[in-house]
């Protein structure tokens, strides 16, 4: 089983906490963490883009001048794709762009990322995680400590206002709640950071 450090918001070691095999040292599956992070990016996408063909575009009935005798090329409508305000040729629809993928695959995916992380020394305990006021200093002190310099997802086991309210100023800090960690969460940021009891809950709900 991976031990890691367990630190304090000023940067000091608390103490080592002993992480689940089965969470944060599992086997790296790229293809699997790919598919989830795809997965996840087309369940956001809306779809609602919708152009006209020439059929749906309104007007041009008439053809706009006789077939022959002009000395212009032939057309048979004004809402033709080469005229202004035309159809659009092979025009963008509405569509769903959902996928789908299992329960156990998402798991897996997770605990792939979730170990990378690890392995890599991305992985950041700590004790607990509380700020006296909303104020960005507070956080931006935490950030330093600890060396978040880069691209950073905070993973609370509450819901503490004052922390999410004090990291939104810091473009490199995201925080989020331990319910709606995702693989996708996990490797679109350079370092993750957990609390002590997010990681208690993480290893609570999947039953290591």
């Amino acid at each position: 089983m991976p031990i890691v450090k367990v630190y304090k918001m000023d940067g000091s070691v608390a103490g080592e906490m002993q992480l689940s095999d089965k969470i944060f040292n599992a086997e790296y599956n790229e293809p699997l963490i790919h598919q989830a992070v795809v997965t996840r990016l087309a369940n956001e996408r809306q779809g609602t883009k919708s152009t006209l063909t020439r059929t749906e575009v309104r007007g041009g009935g008439a053809k706009p001048w006789r077939q022959k005798g002009t000395g212009r090329a032939r057309q048979g409508s004004i809402r033709a794709p080469q005229w202004t305000k035309g159809g659009v040729v092979f025009a963008p629809k509405s569509r769903d762009f959902s996928k789908k993928m299992n329960a156990e695959a998402k798991r897996n995916a997770l605990f792939s990322a979730l170990s990378k992380k690890v392995a890599d020394g991305e992985l950041i305990v700590v004790e607990s995680l509380a700020v006296s006021a909303p104020k960005t200093k507070e956080m931006a002190k935490f950030a330093a400590a600890l060396n978040l310099d880069k691209k950073t997802v905070v993973v609370m086991d509450n819901d503490d206002m004052n922390v999410i309210l004090a990291s939104r100023n810091i473009p490199t800090l995201s925080t989020m709640p331990v319910a709606q960690i995702s693989t996708y969460e996990v490797v679109a940021n350079s370092k993750v950071v957990l609390t002590k009891g997010a990681v208690e809950k993480i290893q609570e709900v999947y039953g290591a």
